[in-house]
This record gives C-alpha cells, sequence and structure tokens, in this order.
C-alpha cells in the first residue's frame, strides 16, 4: 500500500480542488455554480442547497485540516454567506433549491439539506470562529433533530398508516453529523445520539439473516416486502460502515469496528458486478427487479466511499480482505472515472463502465464526494504508512 496517501493527495491539490475553484465560484449571484459540463462550463446556474453546503464543508475542512490556505477559506466563506443570506425560509427550514441569485424554487421537504448547512457552518466554525456560524449549525441541527421522525414534514407524498417506513439515510448521515457537531455540543447529546443512531445503523436496518442492511424498514424495525422494503443500495451501506468504524474508534470499540468491516466486505461481495465490474447502485434483497431505472449504473460517489472504507478498515484491523478490495476498487475507478483530460471525475457510467454523462457537477454531483473520499484516503493511508516506516 505504500506510496497510495501520495497519489491520493496529489490528486486532491493538483487535479481536483484547481478544477472547483476554477469553474464553480459565482462571483455575480454569490455561492457556487452546481452544474458544470466536462471542461467545467456551467450548462445551468440553479443552486441547491445541500450541494451549495457541501462545498462550503469541503473547503473549511481542507483549511482545518489539510492546509491553512487563504484562498479556500476565502472560497468556503463566499458559499456560507450566500447560504446565509438566501438559504432558509421563515422557520430556519433549507430550502432545496434557489436560482442564481437567490430566489426559492424548492421547497425545504428534503432534510438533507439542513443535515449539510448544519456539517458546513461547523466546519467553518473551526475556521473562522464567528458565533454567527456557531448559531447557525447549531439551530439547524436542533432542528434536525425535531424533524427526524418525520423528515419530510407537510412534504411528505405518502399516504399515513398504510405502509410507514423508515429510511436508512438520516441515521446513517446522524452518524457522521454527531462527530462534525462535537465541538458544538455537550458531551451528553452527542453520547446519547451516538448510542441511538449506532443502534439504528447496527441493529434496526441490518438484517441478521442475510447480513445486509436494508434502505427502509417498517417503524417497528421489520422487513417490509414491497418495492422499497426490499430496496438496498450498497454504497449507502459501505459509507455507513465507515462511518461507524470512525464512531468505533472514538468509542475505543473494536468490536464495533470489526462488525463494520465484516458487513463492508459481504457488500461489496454482494455489490459488485461480477461480470463487468464495479458495484451495482441499487438492488433488491431478493432478487427481484426494482424500481429505479438507473439500478445497473456505476456511480463515482459510491466506488470513492468504498476506496475510503476499506482505507480504513485495513488501517484499523490489517484485514488482507480489505486491502484486496482497496486495490480493486481503486484500479476500477482510477480508469474509469477519472478525466485525465480535463480534470476532475465523471459522476456516472453505464453498467459497463462507460462514461453515461460527461458532467462533473449536476443536481447530485458537487464538490464533495471526490475530494472528502482522496482526503479522506491519503490521510489514512499515509498513517499506515508512517506506522510501517516505524517497524
Amino acid at each position: 500500500m505504500k506510496n497510495y496517501s501520495e497519489i491520493y493527495e496529489q490528486e486532491l491539490i493538483s487535479n481536483v480542488i484547481p478544477f472547483w475553484m476554477k469553474h464553480s465560484k459565482d462571483e455575480k449571484g454569490g455561492g457556487y455554480f452546481n452544474c458544470l459540463d466536462r471542461t467545467g462550463n456551467v450548462f445551468d446556474t440553479d443552486k441547491f442547497m445541500w450541494l451549495q453546503a457541501r462545498e462550503v464543508w469541503t473547503f473549511a475542512t481542507l483549511y482545518n485540516e489539510q492546509e491553512a490556505r487563504p484562498e479556500w477559506l476565502e472560497m468556503a466563506k463566499h458559499g456560507a454567506d450566500f447560504l446565509e443570506q438566501h438559504g432558509r425560509d421563515a422557520e430556519g427550514n433549507w430550502y432545496f433549491s434557489l436560482e442564481q441569485f437567490g430566489k426559492p424554487l424548492v421547497q425545504p421537504y428534503n432534510i438533507f439539506s439542513d443535515c449539510f448547512a448544519s456539517m458546513a457552518f461547523a466546519a467553518l466554525y473551526k475556521a473562522d470562529p464567528q458565533e454567527k456560524y456557531a448559531q447557525i449549525a447549531k439551530d439547524t441541527f436542533q432542528n434536525i433533530l425535531k424533524r427526524q421522525q418525520n423528515p419530510k414534514g407537510k412534504y411528505n407524498k405518502a399516504y399515513p398508516g398504510t405502509r410507514d417506513l423508515k429510511n436508512f439515510a438520516l441515521p446513517m448521515i446522524l452518524s457522521n453529523l454527531s462527530l462534525e457537531m462535537e465541538h458544538l455540543l455537550d458531551k451528553q447529546t452527542v453520547d446519547d445520539l451516538l448510542k441511538a443512531v449506532i443502534h439504528e445503523v447496527m441493529d434496526i436496518f441490518y438484517q441478521q439473516d442475510s447480513g445486509l442492511i436494508l434502505e427502509n424498514v417498517n417503524l417497528d424495525g421489520s422487513f417490509s416486502d414491497s418495492f422499497d422494503g426490499r430496496l438496498i443500495n450498497p454504497g449507502h451501506t459501505i459509507e455507513a460502515m465507515w462511518f461507524m468504524m470512525d464512531l468505533g474508534v472514538r468509542l475505543n470499540d473494536p468490536k464495533l469496528i470489526g462488525r463494520c468491516v465484516e458487513i463492508a466486505l459481504r457488500t461489496l461481495e454482494y455489490g459488485w458486478d461480477k461480470e463487468y465490474g464495479g458495484i451495482f447502485y441499487f438492488m433488491d434483497i431478493k432478487g427481484h427487479p426494482v424500481q429505479q431505472l438507473e439500478w445497473d449504473q456505476k456511480l463515482w460517489w459510491v466506488h470513492l466511499e468504498a476506496l475510503v472504507c476499506m482505507a480504513k478498515g485495513y488501517a484499523l484491523t490489517g484485514s488482507v480482505a480489505c486491502k484486496e478490495w482497496f486495490l480493486r476498487l481503486h484500479e476500477y475507478s482510477w480508469k474509469h472515472f477519472r478525466d485525465e483530460e480535463h480534470g476532475e471525475w465523471y459522476a456516472y457510467l453505464n453498467r459497463r463502465g462507460e462514461v453515461l454523462l460527461p458532467l462533473k457537477g449536476g443536481k447530485w454531483k458537487c464538490c464533495f464526494h471526490v475530494p472528502r473520499a482522496l482526503f479522506q484516503v491519503a490521510r489514512v493511508l499515509s498513517a499506515v504508512e508512517e506506522e510501517n516506516d516505524r517497524l
């Protein structure tokens, strides 16, 4: 595994971050352009709050943990100013999207806008400890906790009482957000939240018989034999497992870390396309057809999160299987997703691994998964290399 940390750090600093620094900043409207084509040209000026917040988090975190470059802090604050001025409704809920100059387009139905706004301002407060940043992060976090039992609230389309399901994504995000917010919360709040999200992720959504994690379960945690109830998203599971590993480190719980490695490896084996390589996007736990027509696409974030998970699994446990999977994922991802000519990484491949959409940013992709994964892998493997050099 030697030298991989340098490869990932170089990709982050010399390729990916310069792409976003050059192309995403909106000097006229504020915030960032989300929708960038292969070469970085803007193809749509709508702005999505969770993506704006993710880019703020990325630049603030790089400033905090990679290198205190003034241009990174300025970039983070540029996005935060736009969010602070335009991002919330009168009740403090974050809109889903705005037009270029900040007029609302889509109502605040999506709690993940709030989750990433909270993350963004918590990270920015570390970089520039203005009280207003801490207050926005804490107020938003409290809103998330209030909404977590019914995240969409009045925007929920489901008819109540017939098939009430709870979704894996929120406890998964809260497992990461709890650590991102730890410097702004009291210890009891963090401890209680960690206990709750670990239970949800590792006990409620985890299926003992299959060893896999479902995307949706009944409110009592039981299995729902329906499209939504049978759904598996391998990328979500694998990303959640490295969040859980981080909690295992925080709690000094090697048993939790070991379970995470087992589940992640099992999910990779289950979700790997044996014919063309890569990880399927969606699957049905009973092998039935899924609703999502994009089920067999290969997505950037799925493979990047798997790289982080395998790097952490290897670093924390020395697992040979994690190392082997990391090398397999590295070969596939760098070959298929990385754009050697114009920089950054593609988002969407077809099942055969061919580029399906050449965009670099859009409604769902921004300056987040690629740089975060590169940063995480570089840092984790650098620590492994340093430890090996000492031995």
